[in-house]
């Protein structure tokens, strides 16, 4: 059985079936899209299930969707080490992109460590609120910057403090 069917039926025998709101199957790797507001709660699940044990976040990924979709999306990637397996879980916010009002999706820095440094470049990049994290401030860029430079509607600065920046 493949990987993503037995998480799938796992994760409806233990969270329902609002816990998951799509598979997708396209793409290099099929990807089960969760809710957000159950995904701390998947996540840890996910870890701490005998036969799924995913013990490794390998990387977390913020994706804008579009000016026009008014949404956004965070993919988790997945591994067990001793299982040898691997699993794409995604969540997909709506949001009316202003920056007064940031995406906001619960952190998985408890269930995780490595998803402390993951979550802070998608909020410092992409503008997405982790909700929960313990010290969520921008990693990369200085903390006066304005703006998410990684957003399809994001418009360059000319100059940083005085400083030319095209």
């Amino acid at each position: 059985m493949e990987i993503i069917t037995r998480v799938q039926e796992l994760l409806v025998a233990a969270f329902g079936n609002q816990a998951i709101v799509a598979i997708e199957e396209s793409g290099l790797q099929a990807a089960l899209v969760v809710a957000s507001e159950a995904l701390p709660e998947v996540c840890l699940y996910l870890r701490d299930h005998e036969e799924t044990y995913f013990d490794f976040l390998s990387c977390i990924s913020a994706v804008d969707n579009g000016v026009e979709s008014g949404s956004f999306t965070v993919v988790y990637h997945l591994a067990s080490i001793p299982h040898q397996h691997q699993l794409t879980l995604k969540t997909t916010i709506e949001n009316d992109r202003t920056l007064d009002n940031l995406p906001v999706v619960p952190t998985v820095s408890g269930v995780w460590r490595t998803a402390d440094w993951h979550e802070r470049e998608a909020f410092d990049l992409m503008g997405i609120y982790f909700d929960g994290h313990p010290d969520l401030r921008r990693i990369l860029l200085p903390d006066d910057w304005e703006g998410y430079p990684l957003r399809k509607d994001y418009e360059e600065a000319e100059a940083y403090h005085g400083i030319p920046i095209k």
